[in-house]
């Protein structure tokens, strides 16, 4: 007899509760979003130069000669290596983190640089991402802390995907442990 009622009084629970019919609200005009129209743009001209006018002279350019060229800088910045699964900064290193910081606010005051995080070949690609940023990252502060402008400074992490070195030797792997310096205009 219980079980009779009981199911009775499941049966009528879900009758009287059934399934709506109802379809959800949706405001559609705060969600509107304009597309942008398109313009038009106009015919570039194209000009030839010939090869005796396609030589820059330097010495017309007085910022060249005040101010080295991007390559020149970055050629100077060398690049900054970690211990393996390690991203704090050893005091070895610290010298260069220096002279780039040096670097950084004298010859290469009109660049942004980019810190390009790597790591070896150990560990996944998820792992190797996420401690290439923390590389990265340990060297912004770095230059931070020497007097740079953090707002200068962007950081990327390539993880294992930028080998300098592919054998499968521990001097191999401790190369790829890394942080390079690029700059951007």
């Amino acid at each position: 007899m219980k079980s009779i009622v009981l199911s009775s009084v499941v049966t009528a629970l879900l009758i009287f509760s059934g399934c709506s019919d109802k379809q959800p609200a949706v405001d559609t005009k705060a969600n509107k979003v304009e597309k942008p129209v398109a313009q038009e743009v106009e015919a570039v001209d194209t000009e030839t130069v010939a090869s005796e006018d396609s030589m820059v002279d330097s010495s017309s350019n007085s910022e060249s000669t005040s101010q080295m060229s991007m390559a020149d800088i970055e050629n100077q910045l060398s690049a900054i290596y970690f211990g393996f699964d390690k991203y704090n900064i050893d005091a070895d290193m610290q010298n260069k983190i220096s002279q780039a910081a040096e670097l950084g606010k004298t010859s290469a005051t009109a660049y942004s640089v980019k810190l390009e995080g790597n790591c070896d070949e150990w560990g996944s690609d998820e792992y190797n991402f996420a401690l290439g940023l923390k590389r990265a990252d340990a060297v912004k502060k770095a230059l931070v802390a020497e007097g740079i402008d953090g707002s200068r400074i962007s950081m990327v992490s390539y993880g294992e995907s930028n080998p300098v070195c592919s054998d499968k030797t521990q001097e191999c792997w401790a190369k790829n442990r890394r942080v390079d310096f690029k700059l951007l205009p």
